[in-house]
């Protein structure tokens, strides 16, 4: 196949679409960029980037209340002092939106810049190789036929909605939903303790509202390592968080000038509203996709290998909608992965086991690699070792007290096979680790490597120095 003809025709503008769009184009090809809602999709519109600037907000409000652990206390133009930051959620919400819209202008441009034609709409397979698009703004109905070589769908995923608790976008609300709030919740009831959920609780909690976090297991972040769940569960609860294990929703529903959240042992939990952060389910349906023999789970995620292909010859997914790794850049590395084996390019497939993921608590969590989870179960032989921030000098300095470093090493080899960052900006922590996962450096390569004192990164190094292995 050619690549400077080959005709590609992607559903869906979010990470893994727009990303695969630029290859695709560089790669010679023809570019189609099927899409609904904006470029970035619900990553940069609705998701990621807007709950990361809430986040960030609250982080920013945290800051206030370590000053004077720091020696700084602020004082008002009357020279009183202010104990409190006050969040204006309605001011903070137009400033989320106002730069997610700016992402997406942003990727626009570039997608534009290199040729790739936009066409605002709704896509569904007819074939393998054509595409109808219901063109968005058009009363008539009319619809547009594009044809293709090559198809990405990259269609993403919507948040889970259930019968017994169905969102009204007023005080019943799915984290795509909370930006058009304009006041603060009096009291805001979470309900799930997953990745969202237990960011968005503590953003909110941050940001002073009231809190109760609804979890149906053990502890929050339940799919975690076990060691930095407890940490993060401490710190909710230290900060005034009310946090409710083993409890299963029932169901949510309004009352009044609020919300009753009932769970399954007949307790109700009331608040001002209610947070469902209860998962996703992948937006497959009504593409055409079982009609054209795509595969699908029987969760409706789009089965692909480790290149991103799906059941039908030329026709590739990435995202959200395949259900590997609920991730943006794992959804971007799909979708670009995708468009260099369809058009000839070099490339190597998707490695899921160098995939490192943050976690936007408060302190974040990051994590590469093996999980300590592997190690108890006994999949995987490993030396660990854990070093508490409390011990580094630059944590003393910046007031950190809570955070770790662990790091998983390979028997006999001494290689580095998985790490976890409990810490501030653990999303940066984490690359130094995630370097050594991917080129299979081994502890010692790590220990004799320079870092700067003081450093946070001074305790990844020092947990490498005690993993060292002398002989007998």
């Amino acid at each position: 196949m050619n690549a400077r003809t080959t005709r590609v025709v992607i559903l869906g503008g979010g990470p893994g679409g727009y990303e695969a769009a630029l290859v695709a184009a560089h790669l010679g090809g023809e570019v189609t960029i099927v899409d609904r809602d904006g470029l970035g999709g619900a990553a940069v519109l609705t998701d990621c980037v807007p709950s990361k600037a809430l986040i960030s907000t609250a982080d920013y409000m945290s800051e206030f209340e370590t000053a004077a652990d720091l020696g700084v206390h602020l004082e008002d133009p009357e020279g009183d002092e202010v104990s409190d930051a006050v969040a204006e959620l309605g001011e903070v919400n137009v400033r989320v939106k106002d730069l997610a819209a700016a992402q997406s202008r942003d990727i626009t441009d570039r997608v534009e810049e290199v040729g790739v034609r936009i066409v605002r709409g709704t896509g569904r397979l007819v074939s393998a190789t054509r595409v109808e698009v219901a063109v968005e703004g058009d009363d008539s109905g009319a619809t547009e036929t594009v044809d293709a070589d090559v198809v990405l769908i990259a269609t993403g995923a919507t948040p889970r909605v259930m019968d017994t608790a169905q969102p009204d976008g007023e005080r019943i609300l799915t984290w795509q939903q909370i930006y058009e709030l304009d006041a603060l919740p009096e009291r805001l009831v979470v309900v799930g303790s997953g990745v969202t959920g237990a960011e968005l609780a503590q953003a909110y909690l941050g940001l002073g509202s009231e809190v109760v976090l609804v979890s149906s297991r053990d502890r929050v972040l339940p799919g975690e390592d076990p060691d930095a769940a407890t940490v993060i569960e401490d710190v909710f609860t230290r900060r005034g968080m009310e946090v409710l294990g083993r409890s299963r929703m029932a169901g949510v529903e309004r009352r009044g000038d609020g919300v009753v959240v009932r769970l399954e042992d007949g307790r109700e939990v009331e608040g001002s509203h209610a947070l469902l952060a209860v998962g996703s389910v992948p937006q497959t349906a009504g593409l055409g996709l079982e009609e054209v023999g795509v595969e699908l789970s029987p969760s409706g995620h789009i089965a692909v290998d480790r290149v991103s292909r799906t059941s039908v010859r030329g026709v590739y997914a990435a995202g959200d909608c395949t259900g590997v790794l609920p991730l943006a850049s794992v959804a971007a590395m799909q979708g670009r992965i995708a468009m260099s084996h369809a058009l000839g390019d070099a490339v190597a497939p998707l490695r899921l086991g160098d995939v490192s993921a943050n976690i936007f608590t408060d302190p974040e969590i990051a994590t590469v690699g093996i999980s300590q989870k592997a190690l108890d179960e006994g999949t995987v032989d490993a030396d660990v070792v854990m070093m508490p921030l409390s011990r580094n000098p630059r944590a003393k300095m910046m007031g950190i007290t809570d955070g770790f470093v662990k790091l998983f090493a390979q028997k006999g080899s001494g290689a580095v096979i998985g790490g976890v960052v409990v810490a501030p900006r653990a999303s940066e922590l984490i690359f130094p680790v995630t370097l050594a996962v991917h080129h299979r450096l081994n502890v010692d390569q790590v220990a004799s490597t320079f870092t700067v004192y003081p450093s946070l990164t001074g305790s990844i190094a020092e947990a490498a120095r005690r993993l060292h292995t002398t002989a007998p």
